[in-house]
């Protein structure tokens, strides 16, 4: 009786290597861009909010999200922290700048939300 062939080897060695791969960078944490956003939000817990409520600012909208409400949000970044903007209107655009007034920060202080003022 033959052992198994060069190919079948071939095949066996390819899926292990396949497999361990995949298991090392599950245990290692994800993937490199998953590292930075835990770093970048390790980072963020660990220092102070650069505004307090009640502030008015002005901010580029980077990305519109759905919060979990279903309400439209769009979102602004001050100085790398991340602000959800409410009440934006249906015509603002991604790179529009608008002015803000913060209103509340999540549980970490890590975001805010804001409403929306005027365009800027």
């Amino acid at each position: 009786m033959l052992g198994p062939g060069p190919a079948t080897l071939a095949v066996g060695a390819f899926i292990t290597i396949l497999v361990g791969s995949w298991l090392f960078t599950r245990v290692r944490g994800g993937s490199a861009e998953e590292g930075r956003s835990r770093k970048r939000h390790r980072e963020a817990q660990q220092r102070e909010p650069p505004v307090d409520i009640g502030d008015v600012e002005t901010v580029a909208i980077r990305e519109f999200t759905d919060h979990h409400s279903g309400e439209r949000r769009a979102v602004g970044k001050i100085e790398g922290f991340v602000v959800f903007v409410e009440d934006v209107p249906t015509d603002c655009e991604v790179t529009d700048v608008i002015r803000i007034k913060i209103l509340s920060f999540n549980r970490g202080h890590t975001s805010a939300t804001a409403t929306y003022l005027e365009s800027a």
